[in-house]
Formats: C-alpha cells, sequence, structure tokens
C-alpha cells in the first residue's frame, strides 16, 4: 500500500504541477499580449512623432531658404517706397472726409448766401414808419443828447418807443 500511495501521490503532484504550468503558461501569454498590445501604440506614437518631425524639418528647409533667398535688409528706396505706401494708405481716407466736409461747407454756404439775400429783400421791403421824418430824427436825437427818457422823447413827438430806439440805433447813438 505503501507503493500506491506514493504512486498516487506522484499523480496528484503531477497534476498540480501540470495545472501550476498551464495557470504560468496562460499568465505568460495574456501579459505577452498586454505588453504587444503596449507596444503597438507606443509604436504608433513613436511612428506618428516621427511622421511630424519630417513635416517640421521640411518646413524648416524651407523656411530657411526663403529666408535665404529673400534679400536680408530693404534698400532706403524700398524703405522710402514702403513709408509712402503706409502714410498714403493712412491720410487717404483722412482727405476723403476732408473733401466731404469741404462739400458740406460749400452747401451750408450756399444755403447761407441764399437766406441773406432772402433777409435782405425782405429787410427792403419794410418800410420806414411815415411819423419819422429827418426833421423828427433831428428832434430825437437832439432831445436824447439832452438827456430826455426814450419814453418822453415818444409821448412827445407822438411816436412809438420802438421808432424812437430805430432812430437812435441808426444814427449810432444809442
Amino acid at each position: 500500500m505503501n507503493l500506491e500511495n506514493f504512486q498516487f501521490n506522484i499523480e496528484y503532484i503531477i497534476v498540480i504541477m501540470a495545472g501550476v504550468i498551464l495557470y504560468l503558461l496562460y499568465y505568460v501569454y495574456s501579459k505577452d499580449s498586454d505588453y504587444s498590445r503596449n507596444i503597438r501604440s507606443v509604436a504608433s506614437v513613436v511612428e506618428d512623432l516621427n511622421r511630424e518631425i519630417f513635416y517640421l524639418k521640411r518646413e524648416l528647409k524651407e523656411t530657411e531658404s526663403a529666408i535665404k533667398k529673400a534679400p536680408s535688409r530693404m534698400s532706403d528706396d524700398e524703405i522710402y517706397q514702403e513709408i509712402e505706401r503706409s502714410v498714403y494708405d493712412m491720410v487717404q481716407p483722412l482727405s476723403l472726409a476732408l473733401k466731404q466736409i469741404q462739400n458740406n461747407i460749400e452747401s451750408i454756404e450756399v444755403e447761407i448766401e441764399s437766406r441773406i439775400a432772402q433777409l435782405e429783400s425782405g429787410v427792403k421791403q419794410i418800410s420806414i414808419p411815415s411819423s419819422i421824418h429827418g426833421n423828427d430824427d433831428e428832434k430825437i436825437i437832439s432831445l436824447f443828447q439832452q438827456g430826455v427818457s426814450i419814453d418822453t422823447i415818444a409821448k412827445e413827438l407822438h411816436i412809438s418807443k420802438p421808432e424812437v430806439e430805430f432812430v437812435l440805433k441808426i444814427n449810432k447813438i444809442k
């Protein structure tokens, strides 16, 4: 029985060892697939980075060649022309605005001249009151210079107060 027990124990040990080996194989296989997946994703990122580096290097070379082809310093004439263009671009809108303002002022002048002409024709149509004559003008001026008030002059000469003031203003006394 001892021998039978021993064989039975060896069979268990072999079965257990086979189970452990199978488990280790499964574990190694699953880890290997995880590592392979990770390596593929890293490889993909590295490939993208290499592609980006390639494009950047090519763009850098193109930029360097463009810089080498372009003159490194503008001549004085080129600088002067560039300044002239810039100033023209800045002054052009101002010039247009000034022309518009000038046109507006001219139209306002025409309107003012028209109104002045209308006022002059209206003033010509206003007649001087009939009660004011040359003799009355002299009397008004004389009385005012003597210190008589405008109200008193108007009552004494039987004319309105505005008429007295008008005569004084015409003769530049008041």
